[in-house]
């Protein structure tokens, strides 16, 4: 917490107190930037939406939440939430289940029937968009209420990538996933799927189209170099995870082995004991703190019955049999060998190493370069090295999550936007980040998270139904309800009733208040009243009318 004794005074105590002259600072209203807008990778106004929910206006919640991101029923489910892991909240006792009440919000949505709105009128300008995943269906989205004509080519047979053909039905229904494509569709934007596109510029011309956007993702599994006499039984993750999608059931056998520690290496290691695999052992090089793996992802496969055996790698397979060896770290957590070994029992083995992009039909077009792991490079306008083709999304140099995907298309679709018309985008500037030491907060907290009720471990692995459920309005009220507010005001009239001198107007619901400085004597109780920071004490020549 701010402790005023650590400031500078106030206030001139060796003078008489009064309005005026006296004052050394005064107090300013403020807005300044909460942790959790700052962390969310689709740069979602969560603080102001979860707002709206407070007040039960969810419709308005919704359309607050759509102008950054058009799928909040997948998010809800499929994000792994840094807003949350960065929540102020968590100080305190644990942090809004944000993605919880952004699922809600999609739902009722997707209940409700409430449409998808255009910004701007019609601009004549058509828009190529390359792929039909998150970050694809978002510039496309987003292009669409710009006013522009999109249409979008997909290689696959189903729209959604790797939202559709990675991430199990447990996790992420494919109804709640295609409503929401749908719901985008309406807007306007064509989507044409089985259509696989191998040379971008003559599908430029031939369309006619004025601008293009690449997002193809990165679908195809990475492989390691691992002796194998029988090759047969070795499997990709993606490939795994893409046929079961498919509605087929790979023979895996009763014990499959999955190599890889992040978060496709969970997926695969459920989705075989869901196969009715008895033993799904995953074996990584490294140890639990070091696995790039979402915590709750391990533990929910642990859970379901997954094995999990650190520090080991595998050296070679031969027949039902894998030689692997134990690993050790070193003082910067890289991994290195033993020299001792292990043998261990396997019908299949699945490689779950990551994953890669497909961009070779790119190097025809001149202008654009790719890096050494095949992703492409991009400016900072995201546009490549030929005019009018940009790419994002999991095939550009970054992190890679469906959120940061959908967060790319944001950014892609304002920058093409601005190219059509002759300008660049600046970066406005950010309010100040207000952290959980400047907020002015009672002792105690009395409430606690409503938690997603689950189902039990026996019953996940017998299929994919929904492993997690959703919240009800009441619940999901309550959640938003447990916001701090952080850096703005919120109208709880603290200031208001602190005020010694009555120096505090309210201005009415939602125009907060303004302070009259012939009487305000800079004392700064208001300051130290306001729990969520929106109050700052400035010295008097800054704080001027």
């Amino acid at each position: 917490m701010s402790k005023l004794s650590d400031m500078t005074p106030l206030v001139d105590l060796t003078r008489t107190k009064g309005a005026g002259p006296v004052r050394s600072r005064r107090p300013i209203y403020v807005d300044l930037l909460p942790p959790c807008n700052h962390a969310c990778p689709a740069g979602e106004n969560i603080q102001a939406w979860l707002d709206l929910v407070q007040a039960g206006k969810y419709r308005e919640a919704w359309e607050v939440l759509v102008r950054d991101n058009p799928m909040p029923a997948v998010h809800g489910r499929a994000c792994y939430h840094p807003c949350e892991d960065s929540c102020n909240r968590r100080e305190l006792d644990a942090s809004v289940s944000i993605h919880a009440v952004e699922r809600f919000l999609g739902d009722l949505a997707a209940k409700e029937g409430w449409p998808l709105r255009v910004e701007r009128a019609a601009t004549g300008k058509r828009i190529l968009v390359v792929g039909a995943g998150p970050s694809g269906l978002s510039a496309a989205y987003h292009l669409a209420r710009l006013g522009h004509t999109v249409e979008v080519h997909e290689a696959g047979p189903l729209p959604g990538g790797m939202m559709h053909f990675g991430i199990p039905a447990y996790r992420l229904p494919r109804e709640s996933l295609m409503r929401e494509i749908r719901r985008i569709e309406l807007l306007g934007v064509r989507i044409l799927l089985d259509h696989k596109v191998q040379d971008v510029l003559a599908e430029k011309s031939n369309g006619q189209f004025d601008a293009v956007f690449i997002a193809i993702g990165a679908g195809i599994g990475k492989h390691v170099d691992i002796p194998a006499r029988d090759a047969g039984r070795v499997l990709d993750a993606v490939a795994l995870l893409h046929s079961v999608k498919e509605g087929e059931r790979p023979r895996i056998g009763r014990r499959v082995v999955i190599y890889g520690g992040g978060n496709t290496a969970m997926d695969a290691a459920r989705t075989a004991k869901r196969l009715g695999a008895d033993e799904a052992l995953i074996v990584y090089r490294r140890d639990r703190s070091h696995m790039p793996a979402r915590a709750f992802e391990a533990d929910e496969a642990v859970e379901e019955g997954v094995k999990i055996k650190w520090l080991t790698t595998i050296k070679e397979i031969v027949g039902p049999a894998l030689t692997v060896e134990m690993m050790e770290l070193d003082a910067n957590g890289r991994p290195h060998p033993t020299g001792r070994f292990e043998t261990l029992k396997a019908d299949a083995i699945v490689l779950a190493l990551g994953q890669e992009t497909d961009s070779h039909f790119l190097r025809q077009v001149p202008g654009i370069e790719f890096a050494e792991d095949g992703v492409v490079k991009v400016g900072a306008d995201m546009m490549t090295g030929h005019p009018g083709i940009f790419a994002g999304g999991d095939m550009v140099p970054g992190e890679r999550s469906i959120t940061i995907a959908v967060g790319g298309g944001k950014r892609a679709a304002r920058h093409i936007d601005l190219w059509l018309r002759g300008e660049r985008y600046e970066q406005p500037g950010k309010h100040r980040l207000v952290t959980f030491d400047m907020l002015h907060l009672p002792v105690y907290s009395d409430a606690d998270p409503n938690p997603q009720k689950t189902l039990a471990a026996v019953e996940r692995v017998t299929g994919f139904e929904e492993v997690i459920a959703g919240l009800v309005e009441k619940e999901a009220r309550y959640e938003a309800q447990r916001c701090l507010s952080c850096g703005n005001c919120f109208e709880c009239d603290n200031c208001y009733a602190a005020c010694p001198e009555d120096a505090v107007i309210k201005l009415g619901p939602g125009r907060r208040y303004r302070y009259d400085y012939a009487k305000c004597t800079g004392c700064a109780v208001c300051f130290e009243q306001c729990p969520c920071h929106a109050i700052e004490m400035v010295a008097e020549s800054e704080g001027n009318d």
